[in-house]
C-alpha cells in the first residue's frame, strides 16, 4: 500500500510518500515559501536530489508540482496518481472529536474549520492542504490524523481547567494538548526498546514547539500544552506558562491590542525574546562565548523542564524513563547534559560521553546499571502517520 503523507503549513509543505507495511520511504520532499516571489520544491528519491526553484503562489500549485515529480520519467516513482492508496493529512487540532483517524468527509471538513479558533495558525492550513489534494489524488482516500487525539485519554482532573463549568461546558475550555503524533511514535518506540509494555514514560518533545507528555500502558495522563499550543516549556519564541497577570498588565500599561499579544507572546518571546535568538545553536554558542543572557535562558529553559520531571513522575507514581526527542532533543547534548544534571533522587545519571555521541538510532545514554533509563529516540511523525493510515484503513 502506498501512502501519501501530507504535512501542509501557512507557507510550506512537507511530504513522504511511504510503501506500507514495509516503512519504505519511496520519496520525500518540502515545498517551501508558498506565497512569497521565490518559491522552492525540494524532492528526494533514493539518491537523487532535486531542487526546483519556481514561484510557487499557493498550496494548489505546490501540491500539483509534487505530483508531477513523483510520476517524472526520471526521478519519478509512480506513473499515475491513482497508485496512491491513501493520503494522511496532518492536522493540528481536532478538539475533544477525535482520538483516532478518520476518513474525510465534508463533516470532518466542517469540523476541522469550525475549530480554527482553537488553532488560527495551523488549521486553515491544514485544511488546504487536505482540499487541495482531494482534487489532485481523486483516486485516494484522504485520511486526517489529529495531533490532539493522543491526549484524549487524559483524565478529567489533567484536562479541566478551575474555572466555571459553563465554560467547559458551553465552550469546551480544558486541556487539549498537541505534538500527539510525535509522542505517540516515540513512546511506542520506546517501550519497544525496554521491553516492559507498563513502562512509566516521560516524552520530552524539544524543537521549536516544546511539550512533555506523561505516558503509562500508551495513553498520555498529562501534558504540558494546554487549550492552546503556548503552555508549558519555553519555546523558541513562544513564552510555555506565564501568569494572566502579566498579560493585563501589559494591556493596561501600553494598550497592547488582543492581535499584539498574541504577537508577543507566539512570536517574540521564549527564547528570542530572552537572548535575541530563536536558533539553539545560536546560543548555545553566545552562551560558550559568555553570553549572560544566553547562560541564564538555557538554564531557564532546563529548570523548566526539569519541574515538570518531577511533576510528572508524582503523577506516574515512579519512573522508568525519560525520552529526549525531536530536534533539539535529540541534538542537543548540552540541553540533556543540563536537564540531567543533579537529577540523582530520580535515578537519573547521564552517561557524558555516550550523550556527546550523535547517533541516528534509539539509544540510552544512562550510566549502566541506572534505576531510571535516558532515551534519545528520532521522531518520525510521518512514519506514525503512515503507520496508522494502514493499520486502520488497510482493508
Amino acid at each position: 500500500m502506498k501512502i501519501l503523507v501530507i504535512n501542509s503549513g501557512s507557507s510550506s509543505i512537507k511530504f513522504q510518500l511511504i510503501e506500507m507495511p514495509s516503512e519504505t520511504v519511496i520519496a520525500s520532499g518540502l515545498v517551501e515559501r508558498i506565497g512569497l516571489e521565490e518559491g522552492a520544491i525540494h524532492y528526494k528519491h533514493l539518491t537523487d536530489k532535486v531542487t526546483l526553484n519556481i514561484p510557487v503562489p499557493n498550496h494548489a500549485t505546490g501540491l500539483a508540482e509534487v505530483a508531477k515529480m513523483l510520476m517524472d520519467e526520471k526521478t519519478g516513482v509512480i506513473k499515475d496518481v491513482a497508485e496512491i492508496d491513501l493520503v494522511g493529512h496532518r492536522v493540528v487540532h481536532g478538539g475533544k472529536k477525535f482520538s483516532d483517524p478518520v476518513e474525510v468527509t465534508e463533516e470532518i471538513k466542517d469540523i476541522i474549520r469550525d475549530l480554527i479558533l482553537l488553532a488560527p495558525l495551523h488549521n486553515p492550513p491544514n485544511l488546504d492542504g487536505i482540499e487541495v489534494a482531494e482534487k489532485i489524488f481523486t483516486k485516494s482516500k484522504q485520511i486526517a490524523l489529529f495531533d490532539t487525539a493522543f491526549h484524549q485519554s487524559l483524565p478529567a482532573v489533567a484536562y479541566r481547567y478551575a474555572i466555571a463549568n459553563k465554560f467547559f461546558e458551553d465552550d469546551n475550555v480544558r486541556v487539549y494538548g498537541f505534538h500527539g503524533l510525535s509522542h505517540k511514535y516515540v513512546t511506542d518506540r520506546a517501550v519497544e526498546f525496554l521491553g516492559k509494555p507498563d513502562a512509566k514514560l516521560i516524552s520530552i518533545h524539544l524543537g521549536n514547539g516544546c511539550s512533555m507528555t506523561a505516558v503509562q500502558n500508551g495513553q498520555s495522563l498529562d501534558h504540558t500544552l494546554g487549550f492552546g499550543p503556548n503552555d508549558g516549556l519555553i519555546m523558541g519564541t513562544r513564552s510555555g506558562a506565564i501568569d494572566q497577570s502579566v498579560i493585563f498588565f501589559l494591556m493596561d500599561k501600553y494598550n497592547y491590542t488582543k492581535e499584539e499579544i498574541v504577537s508577543i507572546l507566539s512570536k517574540e518571546s521564549g527564547m528570542l525574546g530572552l537572548t535575541g535568538y530563536s536558533d539553539l545553536r545560536d546560543i548555545e554558542a553566545q552562551a560558550e562565548l559568555g553570553n549572560t543572557n544566553c547562560i541564564l535562558a538555557l538554564e531557564m529553559n532546563a529548570y523548566r523542564i526539569k519541574k515538570f520531571i518531577g511533576a510528572y513522575t508524582a503523577t506516574l507514581k515512579g519512573l522508568d524513563a525519560i525520552v529526549f526527542t525531536a530536534g533539539i532533543g535529540e541534538n542537543s547534548a548540552t540541553i540533556r547534559k543540563m536537564v540531567c544534571d543533579q537529577m540523582d533522587y530520580f535515578g537519573i545519571h547521564l552517561d557524558e560521553a555516550l550523550n556527546a555521541e550523535r547517533l541516528p538510532n534509539i539509544r540510552n545514554i544512562n550510566v549502566a546499571g541506572s534505576k531510571t533509563k535516558i532515551l534519545i529516540v528520532p521522531t518520525n511523525e510521518e512514519l506514525e502517520i503512515a503507520t496508522e493510515c494502514y493499520e486502520n484503513f488497510k482493508s
